[in-house]
């Protein structure tokens, strides 16, 4: 029998059209922002940041960097998901800050920000590589929001074709400290929902016994 969840991942699809005159309340974005703020990080770092953008100008100066997409401009909330740079760094002393959350005696810290740095070392060497690393970690917020989003009935459309560096500039970012990781619109579909097109199970999923 479909579950709830199971009827939310058959709602849930990249909708290319919003309607600019429905707008999603507090309470339902606060849901769907929640369900990223509480996904799984590699070692708890949480190294995101999510904007939620619901000025109207700034949408419109936006879009032209973001492959021209209506999306953009006809949804009810426009999320951009950052992935931090300086925040997961050693040496900035917030993994530390992130460790000691947990309750421990100086010992186990110490252990545990030594395993942080030795298999981070590579990871953590250029910005290029923390991004490559952040980026890919926001992605599990990115999906969550997605999911609790078409869970309440409201769409959204992960959105990856933008001009990175323009997007931050816009934006005012401080590149050093977080980085445009993927864009979020969310808000109701104009048009029906297209039929589902995935590849069949047994294609894309195999047992190892």
């Amino acid at each position: 029998m479909q579950n709830d969840f199971t009827k939310a991942m058959d709602f849930r699809h990249a909708c290319k059209l919003f309607d600019e005159n429905k707008k999603i309340n507090e309470e339902e974005m606060h849901y769907i922002l929640e369900a990223g703020r509480k996904s799984p990080s590699s070692f708890g770092m949480e190294a995101w940041k999510f904007l939620v953008i619901t000025n109207e100008e700034l949408k419109a100066k936006l879009r032209p960097f973001c492959w021209d997409q209506v999306q953009i401009t006809s949804c009810s909330h426009l999320v951009v998901v950052l992935a931090g740079i300086d925040n997961v760094k050693v040496e900035s002393g917030i993994p530390k800050k992130r460790f000691m959350r947990r309750e421990m005696p100086q010992e186990k810290l110490d252990f545990y920000m030594d395993i942080y740095a030795k298999h981070l070392e590579h990871t953590l060497s250029t910005d290029e590589n923390i991004y490559a690393w952040t980026s890919k970690q926001s992605y599990i917020a990115l999906g969550n929001m997605m999911t609790a989003a078409a869970f309440i009935g409201i769409d959204s459309c992960p959105i990856e074709g933008f001009e990175k560096e323009n997007v931050e500039e816009v934006l005012g970012l401080d590149t050093t400290k977080y980085q445009v990781a993927v864009i979020l619109p969310f808000g109701y579909r104009v048009n029906e929902q297209p039929a589902q097109q995935r590849l069949p199970f047994d294609e894309v999923v195999e047992f190892i016994k």
